[in-house]
């Protein structure tokens, strides 16, 4: 299984809106366009849609910097047992934030870090590109066909289809008509179920 971050493991969605209208002010940008932009998709590219003109490696440091050290993120109603129900090495994590910022986010809020994490660091192209989600099958050392992916933005949908995943979505930053992408969409992480079937067997995921 691979599970996005923000907005699935971890609620950053009003850390993110804020830190964004921030930076978008600051800038004289419309903090609308930014957001539109902004869920689901590398900082760095964001900043290059948006904002052209500025140097995006100094302007992202910037702004997750800023997020890192925000208070107001908690972690998702049921991720810490979920991801604690599935064996080591079975699951990543495939953020389109940078390692420090997904790092640090984990291990404040008490999120569980995996043995493998994909961030925008680890990939040339991000969300809606597959290339995050085919990183994480092939450090799985998994068929990508054979994966489940956890996400709750469409970009992240479509990078997931595009790798040939199913995809479970959550409504947590978006309405469930904008997901409308997803294999599936269920109200959160409780209905999700997780087993193994037998001895080191394939993953059996069950939805409630």
């Amino acid at each position: 299984m691979l599970f996005d971050l923000d907005g699935v493991l971890l609620d950053s969605t009003r850390v993110v809106a804020a830190q964004y209208t921030r930076w978008a002010l600051e800038n004289g940008l419309d903090p609308a366009v930014v957001m539109k932009a902004a869920h689901g998709v590398r900082t760095m590219e964001v900043i290059q849609r948006v904002a052209p003109h500025l140097d995006a490696e100094a302007e992202m440091r910037k702004i997750e910097q800023r997020e890192a050290a925000a208070d107001k993120v908690v972690r998702m109603p049921g991720a810490v047992e979920l991801v604690n129900s599935i064996p080591a090495g079975r699951w990543c994590v495939v953020t389109s934030g940078t390692r420090f910022l997904a790092v640090t986010r984990m291990r404040r809020f008490g999120v569980p870090i995996p043995e493998i994490l994909v961030t925008a660091d680890d990939v040339k192209n991000g969300k809606p590109d597959p290339e995050p989600y085919l990183r994480g099958a092939e450090l799985l050392r998994v068929d990508p066909k054979q994966c489940v992916v956890v996400e709750d933005a469409p970009a992240g949908i479509r990078a997931a289809h595009a790798a040939g995943m199913k995809v479970i979505s959550l409504p947590s930053t978006f309405p469930e008509q904008e997901l409308h992408e997803a294999d599936v969409v269920v109200a959160g992480l409780p209905s999700i179920k997780v087993s193994v079937d037998g001895a080191g067997g394939p993953l059996v995921v069950t939805l409630t």
